[in-house]
């Protein structure tokens, strides 16, 4: 099999479920909002900016991993830099060869300038749907949705909630709950999830990345229909045979075909692994879990899908023929109508695999 370059892939449609948006900004677009407003950072260039997040987040642990956000969350108080921001979120993956993209951010941070959360998911619709045009007119066909997130540490999970189901016209695809997970478990937030089961909402839920088993399970207590990251659920698998032997949860996750939204150079700078080599997707997908690769934090991580892509195929000898197992997932998982889905998978993904 003919190892797969770095150009290959890029030209490979590709799916993004797990993006962050306040994680995958421009450096340069972080140093003009911040002199505009008068935000102090660590670096005065783009360059020498960018590399300050990348180690600052290349730590090994999640809580300074988090620490980064610090920034770029103060540049996004204002309408018009989330709308910016988020226009470029799209304009950038669709340059990387994304066709479907999810941008998963939290309203609540962003009302600290007396924003509030309602003009904040109204200003990244505008700016998720000018980036698809300005994508359209450089030739490049992109779908995006945003996924609203409540914060672990806090108490306005369910009000996010309820907002992200008003307003669907805003390209609002389903929840989620970020923040620190080792301590704030998602039954913290069970109220939220409540709701959207019975408005029969999406949700995805952060776990099996700073805390292990136990947290994944209870996500999936919780309704989780994807697990962010997830790939601790590695823990509940003993490999110690000559055969695998999975825990109940790990049975449940594979076996109720749960999408993992894995993200391995992101897991290396929060220690999961040392090493693309070591990175447990390897042995999740041999043994038949639901794998989907996205970036997390484009900025922090200082990656593209693309290069997400090119490690793993490095790392593991793998070709198209799984990448493309990982795209039809991300495709099939994705929270859109399955008629939209369908249609991207066979007009957008299934031919420009073939053509490889």
């Amino acid at each position: 099999m003919a190892q797969l370059d770095l150009e290959t892939i890029r030209a490979l449609p590709k799916v993004a479920l797990h993006d962050h948006l306040d994680g995958g900004l421009r450096a340069q677009t972080v140093l003009e909002i911040a002199a505009e407003i008068g935000h102090p950072l660590p670096a005065d260039s783009a360059d020498a900016l960018a590399d300050w997040f990348f180690e600052a987040a290349d730590s090994g642990t999640l809580v300074r991993y988090l620490e980064t956000f610090d920034h770029t969350i103060a540049v996004l108080q204002r309408p018009e830099d989330l709308r910016r921001v988020a226009r470029e979120f799209v304009v950038d993956q669709a340059a990387d060869g994304v066709v479907y993209a999810e941008a998963r951010w939290a309203p609540e941070q962003h009302t600290k300038a007396g924003m509030s959360m309602t003009e904040a998911i109204h200003a990244v619709g505008e700016g998720l749907r000018e980036g698809v045009a300005e994508a359209a007119a450089a030739g490049r066909q992109i779908t995006v949705r945003q996924l609203v997130t409540g914060m672990r540490q806090t108490n306005t999970s369910t009000e996010v909630a309820e907002l992200g189901l008003e307003h669907a016209d805003d390209l609002v695809a389903g929840f989620d709950i970020a923040g620190p997970e080792d301590g704030f478990p998602p039954r913290n937030h069970a109220a939220a999830f409540d709701l959207i089961r019975e408005q029969l909402g999406r949700v995805t839920i952060h776990a099996g990345e700073a805390a292990g088993v136990d947290s994944v399970r209870d996500a999936l207590v919780q309704g989780a229909q994807r697990l962010g990251h997830g790939v601790r659920i590695i823990e509940d698998i003993d490999r110690s045979g000559d055969e695998a032997v999975l825990g109940p949860v790990a049975a449940y996750v594979r076996d109720r075909r749960i999408p993992l939204e894995v993200c391995p150079t992101s897991n290396l700078q929060t220690g999961i692994a040392e090493a693309y080599a070591d990175h447990p997707i390897k042995p999740l997908a041999d043994l038949g879990f639901t794998i989907t690769v996205s970036c997390d934090n484009r900025l922090m991580s200082r990656t593209t899908l693309s290069n997400e892509l090119f490690q793993l195929a490095q790392a593991f000898g793998w070709g198209a023929d799984e990448l493309y197992v990982f795209t039809r997932n991300a495709i099939e998982a994705a929270f859109l109508p399955w008629q939209l889905a369908e249609g991207i998978r066979s007009t957008q993904i299934d031919p420009g695999y073939a053509a490889v």
